[in-house]
């Protein structure tokens, strides 16, 4: 069974997230508690998401939302413990002026081609990253771009509980 890491984002993912309704229902799904969520710091992340990686008994699939997806890319720079996938899901633009000063330490954004399969999935009508910010990141990821319509950030706040397109998304990386 391929392990299932699932790395949240900047802030909690809210009662009913899909990530957590993911973690609950996938027997090799775990979440990844990325530390200090509130004030959160590149290295440590990048560490906490490595520890997981190598605990993991075979090649995990990485399913990521808003910072983590960054964390990934940052992660995958100088890491290279075997991942059989990552599945992106709305990236936070960590480089845009108005984003949040504690997440402005995740930029800038690596821009490379990812050493694993990759999927992002992105919204149209994400207030934290535009539709073609996200395209241009799959691009420069290696990533198969999904354009999801307009679906929010991809979270609670947004309607989103169980979400069926990402469970057929995560079967391709399977």
């Amino acid at each position: 069974m391929t392990p299932i890491l699932i790395i949240p984002g900047h802030f909690p993912s809210g009662e009913g997230h899909w990530q957590n309704l993911w973690e609950e229902a996938l027997p090799e799904g775990r979440r990844v508690f990325m530390p200090n969520r509130q004030r959160p710091v590149l290295a440590d992340w990048i560490w906490t998401l490595e520890d997981a990686i190598a605990d993991c008994e075979a090649p995990p699939i990485l399913v990521a939302h808003s910072l983590g997806c960054i964390a990934v890319a940052h992660w995958a720079v100088d890491h290279a413990k075997p991942v059989r996938g990552a599945l992106l899901v709305a990236p936070l633009d960590v480089e845009q002026p108005e984003s949040l000063a504690a997440v402005r330490p995740f930029s800038p954004i690596p821009r490379f081609t990812l050493p694993f399969p990759t999927i992002v999935a992105a919204s149209s009508n994400d207030p934290y990253m535009a539709l073609d910010r996200a395209r241009e990141l799959a691009t420069d990821w290696g990533a198969r771009f999904v354009d999801l319509g307009p679906r929010g950030h991809m979270n609670a706040a947004s309607g989103h509980g169980p979400w069926i397109r990402g469970e057929a998304l995560l079967a391709e990386l399977r």
